[in-house]
């Protein structure tokens, strides 16, 4: 596998809101928050671009809502914030997909010459496998760093509901089998970058 010197990491909705475990219910893969940190420190140390993405809430009740701290940014990502070589974006959304945000990321990513991504963050089944999706159609090279990535269990029609291990699984399955991304692990990401 080989990441590009000029690969964007795309962080997704890493924010403090996601810890409120009454509203979401079960988290999946506890190690996403190390491995997320991980690759912004292997991007930043290289000098590739990261995007940080947040999603600002419409709904009033959400952990993610505008004015809320649960809107804050989770203090590891906060932290690195300015600190790489490389460019830095921050891009704002209300709906799935970090395609949708303000600034334009597809825009901003045709101007600095990007044209593989790296998607780290939460949730996997919504933001991340939408962003993903949208960027395999747009024609990126899409790589979802799997492990650095979580998600929650989820009631959906019938009354059939899916841990968060069956949802992320189904996501990998989808996006990888699909063709709209290649599903790796954050050791192969972290390796073919550094």
């Amino acid at each position: 596998m080989a990441v590009a010197g000029n690969a964007a990491l795309v962080v997704v909705d890493v924010q403090k809101g996601f810890e409120e475990l009454d509203f979401w219910g079960e988290r999946n893969h506890p190690e996403a928050d190390g491995n997320i940190a991980a690759l912004i420190d292997v991007w930043q140390s290289t000098g590739r671009p990261v995007v940080l993405v947040r999603h600002d809430s419409a709904r009033p009740d959400s952990p993610l809502r505008t004015g809320y701290a649960g809107n804050d940014f989770k203090e590891y990502v906060a932290e690195r914030r300015g600190r790489g070589g490389g460019a830095e974006l921050l891009v704002t959304k209300s709906v799935n997909s970090a395609f949708l945000g303000s600034p334009d990321l597809g825009t901003w990513l045709r101007g600095e010459g990007i044209t593989q991504i790296v998607l780290a963050g939460i949730q996997t089944n919504m933001c991340v496998e939408t962003t993903a999706r949208m960027g395999g159609n747009l024609g990126y090279e899409v790589l979802v760093a799997y492990d650095a990535t979580y998600t929650f269990g989820l009631e959906g029609p019938f009354g059939w509901r899916r841990s968060a291990d069956e949802l992320a699984r189904a996501s990998a399955v989808s996006l990888h089998g699909g063709g709209f991304a290649r599903v790796v692990t954050t050791g192969e990401v972290v390796a073919a970058a550094g």
